[in-house]
């Protein structure tokens, strides 16, 4: 009994082999037809219309910007960004003042020009002085080199 193999083990080891391979063919098809399928069917499909507004039919007028102009000398000058409009000079105590008088709305957008040798410090007050005084529509002007 020790000796005798029963046909099972080794018998069947030499029969078959496993294989290693899968076959990818059945799943290039399947991609194929879909393909088909989604190119003859995309023609077909129906988008909707979009009512868009036309330029002339803006529900809102533009508001002109405030310029604050930051200088190296401590003042600050306040126009309209308007041509031929005049700049006043203020102090910075008066900007807050000077910026809401000209603006027509609480929602004036305010831009701030400052020169190159300005303190970064000077531009941040004066920033903070308008956020203070209500004004959240603010940015800072760069020119680009």
């Amino acid at each position: 009994m020790a000796g005798s193999s029963s046909g099972r083990g080794f018998g069947l080891r030499r029969g078959r082999r496993a294989l290693s391979e899968i076959n990818v063919v059945p799943y290039i098809d399947v991609t194929l037809v879909l393909l088909i399928i989604f190119m003859v069917t995309a023609p077909m499909i129906v988008t909707g219309t979009i009512d868009l507004p036309r330029v002339g039919q803006s529900s809102k007028n533009p508001v002109a910007a405030i310029e604050v102009t930051v200088r190296r000398d401590g003042s600050h000058g306040v126009r309209l960004r308007q041509k031929g409009a005049e700049e006043t000079r203020v102090s910075r105590s008066e900007l807050a003042g000077a910026v809401r008088a000209l603006a027509p709305a609480a929602d004036s957008p305010v831009i701030i020009l400052a020169e190159r040798e300005v303190p970064y410090d000077a531009v941040v007050q004066a920033l903070n002085s308008l956020q203070a005084a209500g004004l959240g529509r603010v940015g800072l002007a760069v020119r680009q080199d």
